[in-house]
C-alpha cells in the first residue's frame, strides 16, 4: 500500500504566510509596544514555513479572510521546536 503524499502548500484553507523583514518587524512591535516573544509562537518546523528560510526570532505575518473585516493580519514569532 502506497501512502498518499499531501501537498499542504497549495491547500485552499492555508492562510498566506509571509516573513517580515527587520524594518517591518520593528514597526509592528513598536506599533503594539511589545517585544517579539510576547507574540504567539509558531514552530520553525511548521509545514507552512517549509518553503521559507526562517530562523528563531523572525516575525511571520499571516493574512486570512474574514467575513466581517475582509482581510485580517496577525503575527507570530518563530521559535525552535
Amino acid at each position: 500500500m502506497v501512502k498518499k503524499q499531501i501537498q499542504i502548500d497549495n491547500h485552499i484553507l492555508l492562510f498566506k504566510h509571509e516573513k517580515l523583514n527587520e524594518k517591518s518587524s520593528e514597526e509592528i512591535l513598536k506599533k503594539y509596544n511589545i517585544s517579539p516573544f510576547q507574540l504567539p509562537k509558531i514552530y520553525k518546523k511548521d509545514p507552512t514555513l517549509k518553503s521559507m528560510e526562517v530562523k528563531s526570532g523572525d516575525v511571520i505575518e499571516i493574512e486570512r479572510n474574514s467575513p466581517t473585516a475582509n482581510k485580517v493580519k496577525y503575527y507570530r514569532v518563530v521559535v525552535d521546536g
